[in-house]
């Protein structure tokens, strides 16, 4: 064998080596997600998670839920209310259809959660009734106004109480979910309006993380 024939054997020898480690390595990487693509699909992370209030409020079916102990899944909090002409509805019917495209394994890693921010009118009952039209197995929290203004304000999705002494008051709110970790802390938020096309895709890549 000639001197340049060997050369040639080790070179090829060396790209294989390079090759075969990069190809390990990509496909042993754990799976990281894309600030970019995120923000593209309206989801947009903290640089650093947000502890919750520790305060308790009242699930649908009036059990006591501690709020900083929403641990084990990722929780999509939404702050609406079950008279809400628009917003409500709207944003529901999307998660539902969001919920709907996404495999069994990541749904098994999500959990919905609509916090009342009219609880004059939402009780656990009126909640549960609500939440029930859309059958997509949501969640409701309800409670004390200023309890539930503490926790709006934590995650940084404020509203405007309604005038409870109109007979056919609103409720002035924002459509933006906050996003809650499996470890009970915030990590971001999702921006409406939701665009569950890109969602359904970005979302399970979140939901694979801790």
């Amino acid at each position: 064998m000639t001197r340049i024939h060997k050369t040639v054997l080790v070179l090829v020898a060396g790209i294989a080596l390079v090759l075969g480690l990069t190809v390990s390595k990509v496909l042993n990487a754990p799976s990281q997600s894309d600030p970019a693509a995120l923000a593209d699909a309206g989801i947009v992370l903290l640089p650093q998670s947000r502890a919750l209030p520790a305060l308790t409020l009242s699930d649908e079916n009036g059990q006591p839920q501690a709020v900083d102990q929403l641990k084990g899944r990722w929780t999509l909090l939404f702050f609406g209310y079950t008279f809400c002409p628009d917003i409500c509805p709207t944003t529901l019917a999307e998660l539902r259809q969001l919920k709907s495209q996404l495999a069994p394994e990541a749904l098994a890693r999500l959990q919905v959660t609509m916090v009342s921010i009219d609880p004059h009118r939402d009780t656990p009952a009126q909640l549960k009734q609500y939440l029930g039209y859309y059958k997509a197995g949501y969640s409701g929290l309800t409670g004390e106004l200023t309890d539930i203004q503490t926790l709006a304000n934590a995650v940084s999705i404020p509203f405007i109480p309604g005038d409870t002494s109109r007979e056919h008051y609103t409720v002035d709110h924002s459509g933006n979910l906050a996003v809650i970790g499996p470890d009970g802390r915030q990590r971001g938020f999702i921006r409406a309006p939701l665009n569950v096309a890109k969602l359904a895709v970005q979302l399970p890549v979140l939901l694979k993380q801790e």
